[in-house]
Formats: C-alpha cells, structure tokens, sequence
C-alpha cells in the first residue's frame, strides 16, 4: 500500500488463506445445499399433490363400490353382527362383581320389546329383519355398559364418603375450568338420538368425573421417613414453647431423600414460601391442595403435571425448621385437614375401585 510516498505490505499468512478459502467453500456449501432444499421440496409438493389426485381418484373408485356394496344388504347385515359380535365378547370381559352391581336399576332392560320389534320388522319387512336383530343387540349392549358405568360412579362415590370427603363438592371442582361451544349428539337435537345412548354418555361423563376426583386424594406416603416427629392438630411450638396449630404432619429423614407427590396433579407452586423454606404445592383435580415445605432442593416446576410417586424434591431443613424433615399438608378451599387418614385408608379404599378400573382398561385395550 503506498501512502504519501510511503510503502506498506499486508502480510497474509498461509494459515489464514486456508481459513478463508475454507469460509468461501462453506458459503458455496451452503448455498449448494439451499438448492438442493428447495428442490426437494419442489418435488415433495408435486408427489403430494400426485397423491391427493391419486387418492381422490380412490375415493371415486369407493364411492362406486360403495353403491354397489349397498345393494347387497345381506352382506350389510353380516358385518355389522361381526362387529356386534365383538363388542359382546368385549363387554363380557367387564369385571363380574361390578357388572352384577350393576345389574339391576338405573337403566330400563327394554330386550322383551326389542324381540317384538324384531318379529314385527321380519313380518312386514324380512329383508330388513337382520338390522332390526343387530339393533336390538346394540340397545341392549347400551343398557348393559350404562349399568356398569353406574356402578362404577357408585363405587368411586362410596371410597370418597368412607374417607370423609363430599363427592359432590369434589366434582364440581374437578369440573372447574371446563368449557367450550356446545355441541350436541348428532341428532339428538332433533329428537331422532334414542335416550338410551344419550344416558350412555351421561353415565360415562359421570364415572369419568368422579374417577378424575380420586386419582387427586392422597394416597402415597411423600417420604421414605423414618418416623413421624409431630402429628397434625395443636401442639408446643419448637421455637418459643407456645401453644400452636401444626397445619400438617412432620416426617424425619436424611437429608437429600427423595419426596414423592401424593397424588395426581399439576405443580401451582415451586420456591421458596417463607416459613415454610422450599416449598412446592400441588393442586388435584378435585380442588385438594397438597404442599411439601423445607425441601433441600425442588425437582418439578409451576405448571407442570405430575403422578402419584412421582420426586417433587428432596428432603431438607430450609425455612422455620428444627432439623432435616418434611412438613407436609393436605387443604381443601385453603382450610388444612389432617393427612393421615388419607394416607393410612386411601390406598386400601382405593383398592378395589382401581381394580374395577383395571379391569375396564384391559377391555378397552383389547377393543383398540
């Protein structure tokens, strides 16, 4: 570089050729594979629209087998008692002692009149005889699955009571932040649903809802303890010998040990929370609220979903604490209740719903 009669000389060591030669190879690189991107992606969309062609060509080509296979009723017919037929055997998979709870009441059994259908269709119309008989089945299988969603609200309902708690005020929380457009059955607004599969869906909703509040009851023990220091009630306050209310019970442990939530729920808070050190709250879906103070550490955050068993955090001695323990509590509308009936007849309530409930899922299973 000459400069006011000055020369200057600009170095460019071989090292650094190397780097740029290999930033302008990397820039061709990227550029190449831009190319190559769009022209993938070119071809992607022409092959996707081949296909929708071809598939709408498909759809015409069902529509006149589909006309076809209209016309050949008896066909109709044999494969919809094929598909009852399965359904049957699925339902006779449902646990005996609930379905026989079920057996009687909340439901019509309307099978004597469904037989006088039957022989009145094959009367005046034979060849529609079949579809009256598969129809009557599928009544029937309606009011049977309606008695046996019954029994199992019963039940879900009846732990619920043994454990002191209200099933309705329980529902009606666990219905809380529901909503949406309504939207009827498909013809039910018309009159034209039969009631029987309209008390289906109720009953199903029902058991649904109430299966939903007890899966939010504490059921699990939230630390490995090795004892419980303090029960729930008032006792002497460890700082200043004071009479005081324990809003929960205290277990000790080492510290660091795993804290296990007690139920199903989502984590509403996660941090610190005055006295009570590290803290992390849970709310269930029936309105309960469950929190683990004095943690060590927190495993979970705001917002997230957790199980039954699932570490929250580890055991600890943060806040106002005497020592490594966890202070755990159960609230309902913000009013503390004493935990350890949950934990000590819960698991016990909850035994045979959940084997009714197990027995259900096995069904659905095999039908999937």
């Amino acid at each position: 570089m000459r400069s006011q009669g000055q020369v200057r000389f600009i170095k460019v060591s071989a090292k650094l050729q190397m780097r740029l030669a290999a930033a302008v190879f990397a820039v061709v690189l990227v550029w190449l594979a831009s190319l190559a991107v769009m022209a993938w992606g070119q071809y992607r969309a022409e092959s996707d629209l081949a296909a929708f062609a071809d598939k709408r060509a498909r759809v015409a080509k069902s529509e006149e087998r589909l006309e076809a296979y209209g016309s050949d009723l008896d066909r109709v017919v044999g494969d919809l008692k094929q598909r009852q037929d399965f359904l049957e055997e699925m339902a006779q998979m449902l646990p005996d002692d609930v379905v026989a709870e079920g057996a009687e009441g909340t439901v019509t059994d309307s099978s004597a009149e469904a037989a006088k259908t039957v022989e009145k269709v094959g009367q005046y119309i034979p060849q529609a005889r079949g579809l009256a008989e598969v129809e009557a089945r599928q009544l029937a299988l309606v009011e049977r699955l309606t008695r046996f969603a019954d029994a199992r609200a019963r039940r879900a309902e009846a732990a619920m009571r043994k454990l002191n708690l209200d099933p309705k005020a329980l529902t009606r929380k666990a219905q809380a932040g529901m909503g949406g457009p309504f939207e009827a059955f498909a013809g039910s607004d018309k009159g034209e649903l039969d009631p029987r599969f309209e008390r289906l869906g109720l009953s199903l909703a029902r058991m649904a809802v109430l299966e939903r509040a007890l899966d939010g009851i504490p059921q699990v023990v939230p630390a490995t303890a090795q004892s419980i220091t303090s029960g729930f009630g008032y006792r002497r306050d460890p700082f200043n010998g004071r009479a005081a209310m324990h809003a929960g019970i205290d277990f000790r442990g080492p510290v660091g040990s795993p804290i296990f939530a007690a139920a199903d729920g989502r984590v509403t808070w996660a941090g610190r929370r005055g006295g009570y050190g590290n803290a992390v709250e849970i709310t269930h879906a029936n309105g309960l609220m469950t929190r683990y103070a004095h943690l060590s550490r927190i495993d979970v955050k705001v917002g997230q979903l957790v199980k039954a068993g699932e570490t929250v955090g580890g055991l600890g001695s943060t806040g106002r604490s005497t020592g490594p323990h966890l202070h755990f509590e159960v609230r309902i509308n913000n009013r503390a209740i004493n935990p350890r009936p949950f934990l000590e007849t819960a698991p016990d309530v909850l035994k045979e719903v959940r084997r009714s409930r197990a027995g259900h899922s096995a069904v659905a299973g095999a039908a999937q």
